[in-house]
């Protein structure tokens, strides 16, 4: 496929693709503007027209086009290059051989759900029985059904087959878009449709509300060729531009309380679609916003929902907030419908998620009583594990032994002892932390400032014993790097400032190492050997 990137890179300049994104200004042969992640006070973000890469130094993330898509949309490579080729005007299916059938497909599958979307559409303008419950009962209003593509699916069970035969799809193209049942009838009957739209605009499946009586009350399109639940987020891409304005997303649980929400004006509301919410899903909301706040409900499911939320942000560094007055609603819809002010004031009042769940595990025991203060402490502890900011959860281990009415210090030999695989914790006073594989941000910026010294520093006492990527876009994104840090710089020392940098980033790997066998050590038993060769490491690391 890198023919195909190099003839969309030909067509789209990286200043026309960014542009929408970010607001450019010329700065010399580069050009500047402020980071989308809206983590910057200054201008930070660069874009190189001649190299065809950008940078942004304070989110510390970089590339070229289809990297900048990927990381705005949070979407994945695939996607990214289907959109700009689009874009461009380039017919993947020239480049990708084997790939054709499934290729085409999927195009067949597009075509199919965005004509059935039509279908469904006429047929909602057609029902006047329908549009009453629509527009009367779950009071939408028309620019609300038009922007989401709202229709109506008849109840004969064969209204859409037909038409979409007609239009020259096969039973099997009409399964591979979901629309065709196990007998070969139409999925969706009778129910309000709404589509599944992803980040590129593109309508992948369908969620559906049953009108009358019946169950189930939703029915969602299955995993197809083109829909994936456990990646989908519903609302996304209406939302996204909404989203980068505010520096913030709302996840809500339900599609309906996405679509009131965003009729009443909160445009940053998102959903999980009838699913937990998965690790990919988090990753593409933190790839928007680090400012994602929980609008759950506050019964079982919500409770369960937020805790599991809370461990999968947690592995990785992810805060989370939460929603927590609805004004007597059980949900963002009812309370829409009785004040749309009152959900707006709502999504500013938040909490962090941590203090909202334990307060709901409170609210639901008597701390009175010893069995309920262990499910209490079983649930804080757990919950405290996630936290990786030692005081964060220092101050959170104290407030909940106060609630306990015990020694902090009692708490935290409890935690110790709950997991077999902490239990030499006890003498070497190791925290038991979530696993990562990430370079961390500030060790990876020296990284990059010391390789674009090696070089276009020309720097050559100092060993920078690290390795020269292949890669021209990251070449050049290193170019970038070094052309930024010394553009103000009259008499610029290469070598000494490559020394004190490699001394840093040896400090800095050196406690990151250490670190990581601090982890490795609560994991092992203390009378292995392993345990002993990672306890000598961390003391030769320590002295040296």
């Amino acid at each position: 496929m890198n023919d195909a990137k190099e003839e969309i890179k030909s067509r789209l300049s990286i200043e026309d693709v960014v542009g929408r994104y970010v607001e450019l200004k010329r700065a010399g042969r580069n050009l500047k503007g402020r980071s989308p992640w809206g983590v910057d006070k200054t201008p930070s973000f660069m874009v190189s027209p001649e190299k065809g890469i950008w940078h942004d130094f304070s989110a510390n993330k970089g590339g070229d086009i289809f990297t900048f898509i990927m990381e705005i949309e949070g979407i994945g490579f695939k996607d990214a290059m289907e959109k700009l080729a689009t874009e461009a005007g380039v017919d993947l299916s020239k480049y990708r051989g084997g790939d054709a059938n499934v290729t085409k497909r999927k195009v067949r599958a597009k075509e199919a759900l965005d004509l059935a979307t039509r279908f469904y559409q006429a047929c909602l303008a057609r029902d006047k029985k329908v549009c009453e419950y629509v527009f009367y009962k779950r009071n939408l209003n028309r620019n609300t059904v038009k922007e989401f593509k709202i229709g109506y699916s008849p109840a004969s069970g064969k209204a859409l087959y037909d038409a979409l035969k007609k239009r020259g799809f096969s039973d099997q193209e009409l399964k591979d878009a979901g629309l065709l049942n196990q007998y070969g009838k139409d999925m969706f009957r009778d129910r309000m449709m709404i589509p599944f739209i992803d980040t590129t605009g593109n309508i992948i499946g369908f969620t559906a509300r049953i009108v009358g009586q019946g169950e189930p009350k939703y029915l969602n399109t299955q995993d197809t060729i083109l829909f994936n639940k456990s990646r989908f987020i519903f609302g996304l891409h209406n939302a996204k531009e909404a989203i980068r304005r505010s520096g913030y997303v709302v996840i809500v649980e339900g599609n309906m309380d996405v679509i009131s929400s965003h009729q009443a004006g909160v445009k940053e509301a998102v959903a999980t679609s009838g699913t937990a919410m998965t690790e990919q899903q988090l990753k593409a909301l933190a790839n928007l916003t680090s400012d994602i706040r929980l609008a759950y409900d506050g019964d079982a499911a919500g409770i369960k929902a937020t805790e599991r939320a809370i461990m999968i942000a947690g592995d990785l560094g992810i805060d989370l907030t939460v929603i927590s007055d609805y004004h007597g609603a059980k949900d963002p819809d009812e309370l829409i419908q009785k004040d749309p002010a009152l959900w707006q004031q709502a999504v500013e009042e938040r909490v962090p998620a941590v203090d909202w769940l334990l307060n709901k595990y409170e609210e639901n025991l008597n701390l009175r009583l010893a069995p309920d203060k262990k499910k209490y402490s079983d649930v804080a502890l757990k919950l405290l594990g996630y936290i990786k900011d030692e005081v964060e959860r220092a101050t959170y281990e104290e407030k909940v032994a106060k609630k306990l009415g015990i020694e902090v210090e009692i708490l935290r030999e409890k935690g110790k002892r709950l997991d077999d695989k902490l239990k030499e914790a006890n003498e070497h006073k190791f925290l038991k932390k979530p696993k990562t594989t990430v370079i961390p941000n500030h060790i990876q910026k020296l990284e990059d400032s010391l390789l674009a010294l090696k070089l276009f520093g020309g720097v050559t006492k100092t060993k920078i014993p690290l390795e020269v990527p292949e890669d021209e876009t990251r070449i050049s994104e290193l170019e970038l790097i070094f052309t930024a840090n010394h553009e103000n710089v009259k008499e610029p020392n290469y070598e000494r400032e490559a020394a004190d940098l490699m001394a840093r980033y040896n400090a800095e790997v050196r406690t990151a190492r250490i670190k990581e066998l601090n982890e490795k050590l609560a994991s092992l038993d203390d009378s292995s050997d392993e345990y002993l060769r990672v306890l000598q490491e961390i003391t030769d690391l320590q002295k040296s």
